[in-house]
């Protein structure tokens, strides 16, 4: 069965995630009709829109089946899908990193960089954390009353904390920040390169664009690299083999560009969102206070609540069955997170801000082989920059209307005005 035309184009509206609750109120439509049915949004090659926690779940095990790599991984017009095949000479891939790899590629190169984001490893890393924690926490107390939460905090912190990690210098921090919100929120006319809204083959070529000033930043920096090692991820990777050989240049590259934006803004989103729920709900933050060990499930509610990463695409490699329909080889799946992170099958009261909600298994970080290499990273930073920021509130409240980006992949607030006192 198709899904509504209004409903069906919805899901894929950039400026309807920047409002947010058409999008909510269309997922949970399809949840309701209980059914696995197609999309067919205008510019867009038809596909599946998996809605429910357990369907996601059920793709994300089965990796043979289910392939992240042979058509876009993400919500792509048919235009914009033809412009960047234009582009690579044939490839629906402007970057090949592990979100767009299926084993046996996929398997080799996560495990070049596992043991990083492990937490035995990153145990290691928690005092300079700390440390960077309490240097932003400062700065947005000198701001006192207020301040945008996000663009003065949420933003930066986590920008920090994955640039000395990779190896960028504090002084290129800005330039990473400016390339990241290009590239997720290159529909939005507040942060993409233009400043205006484009036809979908001109939003491809400004992709493009702002991967080409990515790979000419790392390529530089594999050179130094290589000539001169040191303890961060740039020279993993810029020294890392897959088979005794070195890693490819796409590839290598792409490595770089998932850690030095995923690596940071999906954190910012939930960072965000967090305080931008604590704002609205004073005794949520009372109770946060008066007991830090709340803290973890919080930190889980704020990132199932945000989802920062909506959505990602599969294809089917042969013939299947999911939830009674038969679903070809070749075809195209949604797996919607922030569908499945409001299943009213899985979550009771899912619209719900609950900071102690327990259990909490989202599927925010995805499952499976493709679950968040750095979900680890993420819980720790936020886990730390909320010790160190708590304590140091008296009162948080709205200053303004937070306002979200446009943007159907990854996506969070984008400003989040507050007045608040310290303690």
């Amino acid at each position: 069965m198709t899904i509504p035309a209004e409903i069906a184009n919805t899901i894929v509206d950039p400026g309807a995630y920047a409002r947010w609750d058409p999008v909510h109120a269309a997922f949970t439509e399809l949840r309701r009709r209980a059914e696995l049915d197609v999309a067919e949004p205008d510019g867009f090659d038809p596909f599946w829109v998996v809605t429910r926690y357990d369907d996601i779940h059920f793709i994300e095990r089965r990796n043979e089946l289910f392939h992240n790599g042979d058509r876009s991984a993400v919500l792509t017009p048919r235009a914009a899908d033809a412009k960047v095949r234009e582009i690579t000479g044939g490839s629906p891939h402007l970057v090949r990193a592990l979100v767009q790899m299926d084993n046996p590629d996929h398997r080799k190169y996560r495990r070049l960089t596992r043991d990083w984001f492990m937490p035995q490893s990153l145990r290691g890393l928690e005092g300079r954390i700390r440390e960077i924690a309490r240097e932003f926490v400062e700065h947005m107390l000198s701001l006192a009353p207020e301040c945008d939460f996000a663009r003065d905090l949420a933003f930066l912190y986590p920008l920090r904390v994955i640039m000395e990690v990779i190896g960028v210098p504090e002084s290129d921090e800005a330039r990473m920040l400016k390339l990241t919100q290009e590239l997720f929120g290159n529909a939005d006319t507040d942060l993409n390169r233009s400043g205006r809204e484009e036809e979908d083959a001109d939003l491809a070529a400004l992709v493009n664009e702002v991967v080409t000033d990515f790979v000419q930043y790392f390529e530089a920096m594999t050179e130094d690299r290589r000539a001169h090692p040191r303890d961060d991820l740039a020279s993993v990777i810029a020294n890392g083999t897959i088979d005794g050989e070195p890693l490819g240049h796409l590839e290598a590259m792409s490595y770089y560009i998932i850690a030095a934006t995923a690596g940071h803004d999906t954190t910012s989103a939930s960072t965000a969102s967090g305080a931008w729920a604590l704002a609205e709900r004073p005794e949520q933050l009372a109770a946060l206070k008066a007991d830090l060990s709340r803290l973890p499930a919080f930190i889980e509610e704020t990132v199932r609540w945000e989802t920062p990463v909506k959505h990602f695409m599969r294809t089917a490699t042969g013939d299947t069955e999911l939830r009674g329909r038969k679903i070809a080889k070749g075809d195209w799946l949604m797996l919607s997170y922030v569908s499945g992170n409001r299943d009213e099958d899985r979550f009771a009261r899912p619209f719900e801000f609950d900071p102690a909600r327990s259990p909490n298994k989202h599927v925010a970080f995805g499952y499976g082989p493709h679950v968040c290499l750095g979900q680890h990273l993420a819980k720790m930073e936020m886990r730390i920059l909320w010790e160190e920021l708590l304590p140091r509130l008296g009162s948080l409240e709205l200053n303004g209307q937070p306002t979200r980006s446009a943007a159907n992949f990854v996506s969070g607030p984008k400003s989040v005005p507050i007045r608040f006192t310290v303690a």
